[in-house]
């Protein structure tokens, strides 16, 4: 009977679309959320209403994700691994792993998408990794504890950080040399470059602070100094960004403050701070920018922002010690 009344109706449904009276739900609501869990070893999926869909048991302390070209893989690191996991995003399944150095942190990838670019903490280098091969290619030395990485959309320079160091490194992949060490912060993370490429922003943990980087110099020409009332210096520890899909908001976790900033990319001028859960870092956007998510790695959960209205929505439980947000197209 079920199926009769569906086949009955679908001319109907058909017309009602077709008049626009019905239409289809927007991508980004189709869209999944993962978020690493280092102490669970797992992915865990959401939708973007923050429910949780699932679970993909992974390799040991899941830390940074990208997706493959085409979005049906995820590429992992594990740091207790010493690996890059391969996850099939069909079948919610780990499905391989590169092996690489010890105590791998970031990573990002050749343009062409076959090589994966890898700081290496315990060995103090950018290791290259053939990801079909599953190879080491070659490894660049670098300041100790290096981070974040990320490499020019042409494929000729990568931006390493090391931490101990408090320099951005620039390296020439061609030659395999660092060129230039540019002094930022202290304790230097992250990256995210603006979408003209102009500009490299680094967050900068120990001194509260993002560096803004110019990227045809490569020299620093802003730092951005954030305050949280209530809140020491010491506790306000920058780590995560992601900038909005339009490029004109850099959103910052702000790791023991307990808070998520919004920073006009123009200005520089810091817009918003909003309260989330114990030690934001990881940042997503839902593809058309309404949604910010916020992984808070001592509170084990996550928190869902309206970027609109700039106000918290709902935090969700998130395993422990989330790290990365992966948000699907």
């Amino acid at each position: 009977m079920a199926l009769r009344a569906t086949l009955l109706l679908r001319p109907f449904l058909t017309a009602l679309c077709a008049a626009g009276v019905v239409t289809a739900a927007p991508v980004w609501a189709q869209s999944k959320v993962y978020v690493s869990s280092e102490k669970d070893h797992k992915l865990y999926v959401f939708n973007t209403a923050g429910d949780r869909l699932a679970a993909i048991d992974v390799c040991k302390r899941p830390r940074d994700m990208s997706f493959n070209a085409d979005g049906k893989q995820i590429y992992v690191i594990c740091g207790d691994s010493n690996a890059m996991g391969v996850v099939d995003v069909a079948s919610g399944q780990l499905t391989g792993t590169v092996p690489l150095g010890e105590s791998p942190e970031m990573f990002d990838l050749s343009p062409d998408g076959k090589t994966a670019y890898v700081s290496v903490e315990d060995d103090s280098v950018l290791g290259a990794y053939d990801i079909a091969t599953k190879k080491p290619l070659f490894e660049i030395k670098t300041g100790g504890e290096p981070e974040g990485v990320l490499v020019t959309p042409d494929g000729k320079t990568a931006y390493v950080t090391s931490e101990v160091a408090n320099v951005v490194h620039v390296i020439d992949l061609g030659s395999k040399k660092v060129t230039k060490n540019i002094k930022v912060g202290k304790r230097p993370r992250r990256f995210v470059m603006t979408p003209d490429g102009s500009e490299l922003w680094v967050t900068n943990e120990l001194d509260a602070t993002v560096s803004v980087v110019d990227t045809k110099t490569h020299t620093e020409k802003q730092k951005i100094k954030f305050a949280v009332k209530g809140m020491r210096d010491a506790d306000i520890t920058p780590v995560g960004m992601a900038i909005s899909p339009d490029g004109k908001r850099m959103w910052v976790g702000l790791g023991r403050a307990n808070h998520v900033a919004e920073v006009d990319v123009a200005s520089k001028a810091v817009k918003n701070q909003i309260l989330v859960g114990k030690r934001a870092w990881g940042l997503g956007f839902t593809p058309d920018g309404k949604t910010l998510f916020v992984a808070n790695g001592l509170s084990d959960d996550m928190t869902l922002i309206d970027t609109a209205s700039g106000k918290a929505m709902k935090t969700v439980p998130a395993g422990r010690v989330p790290h990365t947000i992966l948000v699907s197209k």
